[in-house]
């Protein structure tokens, strides 16, 4: 069969090539301790659009650097409390998306939270300097000032913050919270469990956001990850500081807080993936070190995956 990749047997070795940070889990303690400091002001305001199965909210919480965060929040009706919930997040630039999409998870006793990320589509806040959004550029966002201003470094931070309100909730029980994603999503759902360990249960979809300098030795920086060629075609075209840009990427790279995961992890892969390449996305399934599954689609590439969506929701009502 054609290959993107490498083979399937080397895929499930791979270990990935973007440095890891010495001072990496310094870092992200650090990173943590912040995010604990910060008081949320959680406010919950019933949505224009409600149903006879389910009541909507806007939910806002507080993150780092002060940034308000907008996730829709889904509660079920007539259901036993606590329930499980999941937390959802979304691709790159986008948004929540529509309340009837998440509303399936609702009808099967699920509450949702589904995070709008900050700076992008939806109706969180980017405070970085200015009030309102940037929509995209976020990956290479502050790499040229001090590694705990990287925009991404945040938006894990928000992910798993949300995760930690989840468990909050009186309707939901803590020891079922869930997470889900694809692309951005899906490196949003790692990053939300390997921050936030409780997280019992998580299903990315080829995840973004792993091991960029593959990424970048591939020659795939194009399209979700274009902003890396940019990057180094305006501000360093000679890629004279190419070892510390990928060192710095490192931080913010999910294949290095992989193993910090606790939950049960069931990830799909296309292998014909031209957007978050397969090898980048095996670099971060190798470092988890709890129950795992991936689900291998060999003629897909970033795309729908038949079938992905049902058998994730087995998988979280088991």
């Amino acid at each position: 069969m054609p290959l993107v990749d490498m083979p399937l047997e080397k895929l499930k070795e791979y270990q990935g090539k973007n440095p890891r940070p010495e001072d990496f889990d310094e870092y992200w303690e650090r990173a943590l301790a912040e995010r604990k400091a910060v008081d949320a002001q959680m406010e919950l305001v019933p949505s224009s659009f409600q149903t006879p199965q389910a009541d909507c909210f806007d939910l806002y919480f507080t993150g780092v650097r002060g940034a308000r965060i907008h996730a829709k929040y889904i509660r079920p009706k007539n259901v036993q409390e606590p329930h499980p919930a999941i937390v959802q997040f979304h691709g790159y630039s986008s948004h929540a998306g529509d309340w009837l999409g998440k509303l399936a998870y609702a009808s099967l006793g699920f509450s949702v939270l589904s995070m709008d990320c900050r700076g992008q589509g939806g109706s969180s806040e980017d405070t970085g300097g200015v009030k309102g959004t940037t929509h995209r550029g976020h990956i290479v966002r502050g790499l040229d000032d001090k590694p705990d201003n990287l925009l991404f470094r945040h938006i894990f931070l928000d992910a798993a913050q949300l995760a930690g309100i989840a468990m909050e909730l009186p309707e939901v029980d803590p020891e079922q919270v869930y997470a889900i994603g694809g692309s951005q999503g899906g490196a949003l759902t790692i990053a939300c469990a390997a921050l936030e360990p409780r997280v019992k249960k998580l299903a990315p979809v080829y995840p973004f956001l792993c091991d960029y300098k593959r990424v970048w030795e591939m020659d795939l920086a194009q399209g979700s990850y274009e902003e890396l060629r940019t990057f180094f075609r305006h501000f360093d075209p000679l890629h004279e500081r190419e070892d510390e840009i990928f060192e710095k990427l490192g931080y913010i790279d999910l294949q290095h807080l992989a193993n910090r995961i606790r939950g049960e992890v069931l990830m799909f892969v296309g292998l014909m993936d031209r957007t978050c390449p397969p090898s980048t996305q095996f670099a971060a399934y190798n470092k988890i070190t709890t129950p795992k599954q991936v689900v291998v689609y060999p003629d897909f590439g970033h795309e729908n995956l038949p079938g992905a969506s049902d058998r994730t929701i087995q998988f979280l009502l088991q």
